[in-house]
């Protein structure tokens, strides 16, 4: 297999990151004439500098064109994440305008053979950030929950597979920004491919990529209004993540709470894009949905900070919903309840509902809605996608990561596909103020 090699093409100096090709190093060829030097590349490599250095420049008018709350000279990839977040932004509509399509009037889920929202969403969503990432940044490999296996197989009694890619490949078409251009199914399916399992394989060197996670949150695309569910998007350089995006669509603080009385449709501020990089904050503002259209253009950016709680009991949890309290070590210590009302004693703690999904957790730690989410691992791996996003938004937000014993999450471990991470016992995640204490309490009572 080619070995990937990284070097460098002349960009602004903000700009500049290593690009990671499949191919070696240009042979350069210096010939004399007309008294002067030339430094000459093959022909075929320079179309590939020609191409790379237009979706270099394409990358910084869409930067300048999706307003950051930070100047680029604060920020050694501002490019990528203006990138990202308009990609995000236009997958968020995606997901809104394929649910309504399949919704019926009395808002159940219609399901059509393979044809479930979910899968047209998942799929659709994919391909759409996969085909706005690799128009911008060809170099930077995409890694991603789905792949096209199972559209590949055709169906040949009904026909299913062909309806379903017909469906995804309408619902991308729809919103790529490059609409001039006429998408086929093979594009689609190629685009879905790119973040597939199989697309790229790396080595123990530091390694350069997108992480993404379609829809983190299955059931709450697939349930009622006010279930949540996220689009997640990371750039990883040198094995750390120093950029991301969440979109929530269906995100309001009165979602976040422990009773769900309120129907998420009767308010009014539904939606959030939240943003970090590294060294400067994690930022949201409102993603409002109005018939299909979202509008963040006149949206200001607010800072994101994590609460401040220091006291174990007067936090606010949030655990998966596939969980129980039980299953937590703090268990042992605390009791829980789900009623706000009421004041706590100093062996309680609040548990908030949040559905659904990892990043909803972390979404909601860096908005200081909740001061720790806390996840038990139940297999030895978790992936990497329900995770990457999160680390560098609650980071940015001044909180904190690691596995139950206090290590940070390693998204190298996987050292051939950066699919899979390996975290000791569960992750915990938090305001800072709390962690030392939280991963002591769970390492003596974790058995």
């Amino acid at each position: 297999m080619t070995e990937y090699t990284h070097w460098a093409v002349s960009l602004p100096p903000h700009a500049r990151m290593p690009l990671l090709h499949l191919s070696p190093p240009p042979h350069r060829l210096l010939l004399a004439g007309g008294g002067r030097r030339r430094l000459l590349l093959p022909a075929a490599r320079r179309r590939s500098l020609v191409r790379v250095r237009a979706a270099a420049s394409a990358a910084a008018a869409a930067a300048e064109a999706y307003g950051l709350p930070f100047p680029p000279e604060r920020a050694a990839h501002h490019r990528e994440l203006a990138a990202a977040a308009a990609a995000v932004e236009r997958a968020c509509r995606l997901c809104v305008d394929v649910k309504r399509t399949l919704l019926s009037g009395d808002k159940k889920i219609l399901e059509k053979n393979d044809q479930t929202p979910v899968t047209v969403a998942d799929f659709g969503v994919q391909a759409l950030i996969s085909l706005e990432l690799q128009r911008l940044f060809p170099s930077i490999p995409l890694v991603a929950e789905e792949d096209s296996a199972s559209l590949r197989s055709s169906n040949t009694d009904d026909n299913s597979s062909n309806v379903l890619v017909e469906s995804i490949s309408s619902a991308v078409a729809e919103k790529v920004s490059n609409a001039n251009s006429l998408l086929t199914h093979d594009d689609v399916l190629r685009a879905i491919d790119r973040g597939g399992k199989n697309a790229v394989s790396f080595d123990s060197n530091p390694a350069s990529y997108w992480v993404l996670d379609p829809i983190d949150g299955t059931k709450g695309f697939l349930g009622g209004d006010d279930a949540l569910y996220v689009v997640g998007l990371a750039l990883v350089v040198n094995e750390k993540v120093v950029a991301g995006v969440m979109g929530c669509p269906n995100w309001s603080n009165a979602t976040i709470a422990s009773r769900k009385e309120d129907s998420a449709a009767a308010q009014p501020d539904r939606g959030i894009l939240m943003i970090a990089h590294v060294g400067c904050g994690t930022w949201s503002r409102h993603l409002s949905v109005d018939i299909g259209q979202f509008t963040t253009a006149q949206s200001t950016w607010n800072r994101c900070l994590v609460d401040s709680c220091s006291v174990v009991n007067m936090a606010r949890f949030c655990i998966p919903d596939s969980q129980t309290w039980n299953m937590i070590p703090l268990s042992v210590l605390f009791n829980s309840t789900m009623d706000e009302s009421n004041p706590r004693d100093e062996n309680e703690i609040l548990l908030l509902s949040v559905y659904c999904g990892s990043l909803c957790k972390y979404l909601t730690v860096a908005s200081g809605r909740a001061s720790v989410f806390v996840l038990r691992a139940r297999t030895k791996n978790l992936k990497s996608w329900d995770h990457a996003v999160g680390v560098i938004c609650v980071q940015e937000a001044g909180g904190q990561i690691s596995d139950w014993s206090g290590k940070p999450l390693d998204l190298a471990a996987d050292l051939t596909g950066r699919r899979d991470i390996y975290p000791s016992g569960g992750v915990l995640v938090t305001n800072g103020a709390l962690h030392g204490k939280l991963v002591e309490m769970i390492s003596a009572n974790h058995k």
